[in-house]
């Protein structure tokens, strides 16, 4: 029987003992001479992590850029040959294998946290046993979290829980979670409650554990109309539990908000300020990466290539793709920089937000509009398509000047990062930020504590708790941060918030037109998918039909056929 290709990729990472020559090899790690150290230990976990980063090294295909540019807050955007993006906006494929760079690169995580889980008991000459704890924690935590993100992106998928090959089905939802709730309970029982500042930046610890739980138990709860969260091993989780561990995590983790919001993101960072109005008005100061509001973050650094010594997905793609097409992104748009073009800002987002709150700051603070922030942008640069005149500014190229001279990136003097305005992105991709764990606690207590200091950070008025109060925070506070589409898939308002894209004023080429449904419209396409997504053929063709293709994909009217 054939091995699906998940399961011949991860193996590659690890040979198995050559038992027919019952003889030990002394050249090449195995299961029987690795892991033997607690440095072997370290190695082992980073691969697991490095499993992040390499899914981003084709970015426009991960569970981040899927989330955004299928929200109803942006469209797709690019040029007029990016149907990639475009697809992406409209629920639609292009391609046969579009997630498969995804799919891969989170199941190669998934069978190196196995391997680890399988293996770590032979380390010999832990510090204590509080060391060892926190390395399987932080692999329970991985796995769940490549689990999560697979299942939010297709559904149901083939649940592997060992190093053994198997070709295997689809998992029913209800198994996958089980095996998520299991693997988050032991990452909060085994790492240690101590302030998140004892753990080195970039690693999970217990409290991270119980914002992915609770993040679980919403998204899981709210879409398959659930009142608890199956645990694998016994019994489940309710939701007096998710809340006790928020307040856990509130009272105990040491995380708290940065003191204002815009000094979040690196358009206040000190070497872009001094040219910038925007931050020397409001005297910003960027609070940089793994600041106190970082719960858990994708982390970028500097030895990044092509692919020739290291991995694309090293630096932050998404700024890169997220950024202003060319033409656009030099001194004209100061500080904002050269990029793809991807996830115009819905001009619905600013009106609605302008409208509700129209002192709030964190709206001049999250996104661009183009014809009052900056000095001289051109409408339609490089055949720029869906475009709005609006765009976010968490996740995008970031310029400054040296001296005089114009540089693309400020990470290019901050951390001394590749000249090279492809390469140069350095800002974490924060997943679970601490206002996240403050709003998830006031939806599920129902109470408004936690939503009121949200807004209190942004000098607004407090409010008595509602969901629509609620709904209204997550849409302002969390905007351009992954979350949205999910909130609308678990609130079961996904298919009514996306048809409102439907005649909202975009630009094609510079042509003034509407945003327009393609495959019946976007509340068609969602209703045919349940807003999951293809999985890639070439997994199916390998099981030898064992894997089935989700419902909505697969024919001729499911492809983008661009405008």
């Amino acid at each position: 029987m054939k091995k699906i290709l998940l399961i011949l990729f991860a193996a590659g990472t690890l040979s198995s003992c050559d038992k027919f020559l019952d003889t030990e090899s002394y050249d090449k790690k195995n299961t029987g001479n690795f892991p033997v150290t607690v440095a072997d230990a370290n190695s082992m976990l980073t691969g697991i992590y490095s499993s992040l980063n390499a899914a981003i090294s084709n970015v426009q295909n991960t569970h981040f850029y899927m989330a955004e540019l299928a929200s109803d807050d942006r469209f797709g955007g690019g040029g007029e040959n990016d149907r990639d993006m475009q697809a992406l906006d409209h629920l639609m494929n292009t391609q046969p294998d579009r997630f498969l760079t995804f799919w891969t690169a989170r199941y190669q995580g998934i069978f190196r946290a196995n391997t680890a889980l399988e293996t770590l008991d032979q380390v010999e000459g832990w510090t204590n046993e509080a060391q060892k704890n926190q390395v399987l924690g932080e692999v329970y935590f991985l796995r769940a979290l490549y689990y999560f993100e697979l299942s939010q992106l297709f559904g149901e998928v083939p649940l592997v829980t060992s190093t053994s090959v198997s070709n295997l089905p689809k998992a029913p939802a209800d198994e996958t979670y089980a095996l998520i709730a299991d693997d988050l309970q032991n990452a909060i029982n085994l790492m240690p409650a101590s302030p998140y500042t004892s753990v080195a930046s970039g690693h999970a610890t217990k409290w991270a554990a119980q914002a992915l739980l609770a993040r679980v138990y919403l998204f899981y709860t709210g879409y398959y109309n659930k009142t608890e969260l199956p645990v694998a091993s016994g019994g489940s989780i309710s939701k007096a539990q998710v809340i006790q561990g928020l307040e856990e995590c509130i009272s105990n983790s040491g995380h708290d908000l940065v003191a204002d919001f815009r000094n979040l993101w690196p358009y206040s960072n000190e070497f872009t300020k001094k040219d910038y109005p925007y931050a020397q008005d409001n005297n910003l100061s960027y609070a940089g990466d793994g600041n106190k509001e970082t719960v858990f973050a994708v982390k970028f650094g500097t030895l990044v290539d092509w692919g020739d010594q290291y991995m694309l997905g090293y630096s932050n793609q998404f700024n890169l793709h997220f950024s202003l097409r060319s033409n656009n992104g030099q001194a004209g748009t100061f500080p904002f920089g050269q990029g793809w073009g991807a996830g115009p800002v819905n001009s619905s987002l600013w009106n609605d937000w302008r409208q509700a709150e129209p002192t709030d700051v964190r709206r001049v603070g999250s996104i661009i509009n183009a014809d009052t922030d900056l000095d001289s942008y051109i409408y339609g640069a490089d055949n720029q398509m869906e475009e709005t005149g609006f765009w976010q500014k968490k996740y995008i190229a970031v310029t400054a000047y040296d001296e005089g001279r114009f540089i693309p990136s400020y990470a290019i003097l901050a951390d001394a990062a590749a000249a090279e305005y492809q390469l140069a992105h350095t800002q974490d991709l924060v997943l679970i930020r601490f206002a996240d764990v403050l709003l998830m606690h006031a939806e599920l207590s129902e109470t408004n504590t936690n939503l009121n200091r949200v807004r209190a950070r942004a000098n607004l008025a407090p409010v008595g708790y509602s969901l629509a109060a609620l709904k209204r925070e997550r849409r302002w506070e969390l905007a351009f941060e992954g979350l949205r589409y999910f909130d609308l898939m678990r609130w079961q308002e996904a298919a009514t918030a996306l048809g409102r894209q439907e005649g909202v004023p975009i630009r094609n080429k510079g042509i003034d037109t509407q945003m327009r449904g393609f495959g019946g419209g976007y509340a068609a396409r969602y209703e045919a998918t349940g807003g999951f997504w293809p999985i890639p053929i070439s997994q199916i063709a390998l099981s030898d039909g064992v894997l089935t293709q989700n419902k909505g994909w697969g024919e001729s009217t499911h492809e983008f056929p661009g405008w």
